[in-house]
C-alpha cells in the first residue's frame, strides 16, 4: 500500500510541474496547439483537431530531455 501511495504522489507532482510549464508556455506566448502541422476541421455539426505538430515538438523535446538524463546517471 505504501509503493501506491508513493506512485500516486509521485504522479501529483509531475501533474503540477506539467500544468505550470503550460501556464508558463501561455504566459511567454508559445503557441502550442496552433503550430504549423496542427490538423484542425470544423463542419456543420463536428469539429475535429489533430495536434501533429505539436505532438513532434512534445516527442523531440521528451526524447532530449530522457536522453540527457540517461547519460548524467551513468
Amino acid at each position: 500500500m505504501a509503493e501506491l501511495g508513493k506512485g500516486l504522489l509521485g504522479l501529483g507532482v509531475l501533474l503540477v510541474i506539467l500544468g505550470a510549464a503550460l501556464m508558463l508556455a501561455a504566459r511567454f506566448g508559445v503557441p502550442l496547439g496552433k503550430m504549423p502541422g496542427d490538423i484542425s476541421y470544423r463542419g456543420k455539426n463536428v469539429s475535429v483537431f489533430f495536434p501533429l505538430g505539436t505532438s513532434i515538438l512534445l516527442s523531440v523535446v521528451l526524447s532530449l530531455i530522457f536522453y540527457l538524463i540517461s547519460r548524467f546517471r551513468r
